[in-house]
């Protein structure tokens, strides 16, 4: 079963999203300057979705998420370039 959010807000763009995947093992990011601090020492290469399609994981690190007045860290996130959406895994 795969479990995702998405709300549209009026002043918010599609890149600045984060999908709530329950089928995913990792958080992953699209944006290299939301990393709060950034492993790119880290590399891997990365299997997703049903066509198994493969992606390279350019670093790990911690992404700041403001939420309602309050910051949140999100520890050991996937830096992938090549992602169209974050993702937040809730597996």
């Amino acid at each position: 079963m795969l479990l995702m959010s998405y709300v549209e807000l009026n002043q918010s763009m599609r890149e600045d999203v984060w999908f709530l995947d329950s089928r995913s093992n990792n958080h992953m990011c699209v944006n290299k300057q939301w990393f709060s601090n950034l492993d790119e020492e880290f590399w891997q290469l990365m299997k997703l979705g049903r066509n198994n399609s493969k992606m390279v994981v350019l670093g790990k690190g911690n992404i700041r998420l403001r939420i309602a007045r309050v910051t949140h860290i999100i520890a050991d996130v996937f830096y992938i370039s090549e992602l169209r959406n974050n993702l937040l895994s809730i597996g």
